[in-house]
């Protein structure tokens, strides 16, 4: 047995590379669901409020639109499961958030302003996070949503279906 430095420093790694869309999967799954839950927890009406402050129309109805996308959406991508129809709704939730609330702040997520007793104080998002959402279900939409997933069953038993016809 050899050590191939080689293997082991280049991409890809030496895995099946369709394991690269389960983290993936996970984290912009799990994710958009977190934030849908979050708005639902603080209440919907909240999150309403916020889309009317920001001049949205019918903010009940994006609100509401917004939250099920988040998580209905999320939940689909965990499980793999009608990616690129997911995707295009929450690419949409992901775009309406670059341009209405997070481009003034710039493209940094992460605005380190201050650190006190109390801990680290932090300025306004940017759309960074956005950004690597959108990546990451542009990479799951084009490399497919790997092992594991819902698609993956739905291709492999229409494959069946046409070497048996």
């Amino acid at each position: 047995m050899t050590f191939d430095i080689i293997k082991l420093s280049t991409a890809p790694l030496p895995l099946p590379t369709a394991w690269y869309a389960l983290p993936l999967r996970l984290i912009i799954g799990f994710g958009f669901i977190e934030h849908g839950y979050a708005k639902l927890a603080r209440g919907w009406e909240n999150f309403a409020g916020i889309l009317h402050a920001l001049g949205m129309p019918f903010a009940d109805l994006l609100a509401l639109a917004t939250i099920a996308v988040e998580i209905v959406g999320g939940a689909l991508i965990l499980i793999g499961a009608f990616v690129p129809l997911a995707a295009i709704a929450m690419g949409i939730v992901l775009l309406v958030a670059i341009f209405s609330v997070h481009l003034p702040n710039g493209f940094s997520s992460i605005k380190l302003q201050s650190f006190d007793a109390s801990g680290a104080h932090f300025g306004q998002p940017g759309y960074e996070t956005d950004l690597l959402y959108l990546a990451g279900l542009v990479a799951l939409c084009i490399g497919g949503a790997g092992p594991l997933s819902i698609d993956g069953r739905i291709r492999a038993r229409s494959r069946r279906a046409k070497l048996q016809s």
